[in-house]
């Protein structure tokens, strides 16, 4: 998927929403434990539910590799469901790989070629080398972890160069920049640091974000919008099990769509006003 392609998609549904497919074997409901894959029956249904209000799906790996082959099956599946029934809908592994040489060249073959993932989530604390064999797939993308928005945040990415005065997070964003560009590269933010979206936009104005935290984490659309929209839109913004775990019952796909439904319609109005305010700037 390429840049138009995603910009087109927002314009279209009228919608910045990634739903993360944070499958919780645990919260699934019961009656889809008798499924011959649970995991990926529960997944079919939600993306089955909500595909027209989406913009992209986000499996975290950590909660298929936590089950052994069996859930490593699942992503398997799901990514092949996603990619044959939906090919314009944007799909994210969740797997905040980073390393080097050959390793990450495996990495990328295994979401590239042996799933059908579209965009792989990375650390960059090993430098470029981590992000090149990513960037080698046309119509792919990576998206670096650029600021998150755990407590712990603050142990490496707000610490202050003495001399720049630039922070840790700051530099990776003006890194990753260089190593892509905007057709190939984007930046994960966290939903609660949005006052920190003025400063990234100056720094990568034209990226795509990804962002997390919205939700079940606390974060607010609004000002997420706010700071971090941009003339080709730029958001995909993630809910996970506000989401897809809202509801245990038979009825979980009815209730997952009541709840992406309730989101697509703030963004819907959210980017209507934002239009708006664009057109009269133009005059």
């Amino acid at each position: 998927m390429n840049y138009n392609d995603l910009k087109k998609q927002i314009e279209k549904k009228k919608s910045l929403l990634c739903i993360g497919l944070d499958t919780d074997i645990e919260k699934i409901p019961k009656h889809l434990l008798k499924e011959e894959d649970p995991i990926f029956e529960f997944n079919k249904q939600i993306i089955d539910a909500t595909h027209d209000l989406a913009i992209a799906y986000k499996p975290n790996t950590a909660f298929y590799e936590s089950l052994g082959y069996r859930g490593w099956l699942s992503l398997e599946k799901t990514s092949k469901y996603l990619s044959e029934m939906h090919p314009e809908i944007l799909s994210i592994a969740d797997a905040k790989r980073g390393d080097i040489g050959n390793t990450s060249t495996k990495y990328a073959k295994a979401f590239y070629e042996k799933m059908s993932f579209d965009a792989v989530t990375i650390s960059p604390y090993l430098g470029r080398d981590s992000a090149t064999p990513f960037l080698e797939y046309k119509d792919k993308w990576v998206i670096i972890i650029g600021l998150s928005s755990n407590p712990s945040s603050f142990d490496l990415q707000l610490i202050q160069e003495i001399e720049s005065r630039d922070y840790i997070f700051e530099k990776v964003f003006r890194y990753g920049k260089w190593w892509g560009t905007e057709k190939n590269m984007m930046f994960v933010v966290g939903a609660t640091m949005s006052y920190k979206l003025r400063q990234i936009r100056h720094i990568v104005p034209y990226h795509f974000l990804l962002i997390p935290g919205i939700g079940a984490q606390g974060g607010s659309l609004e000002d997420v919008c706010k700071y971090g929209l941009n003339k080709n839109f730029g958001l995909i913004i993630n809910a996970s099990r506000s989401i897809i775990h809202a509801d245990e019952s038979e009825n979980f796909a009815a209730t997952a769509r009541e709840k992406a439904l309730g989101y697509q319609t703030q963004m819907a109005k959210i980017l209507e006003n934002f239009n708006k305010k664009g057109r009269r700037r133009r005059r």
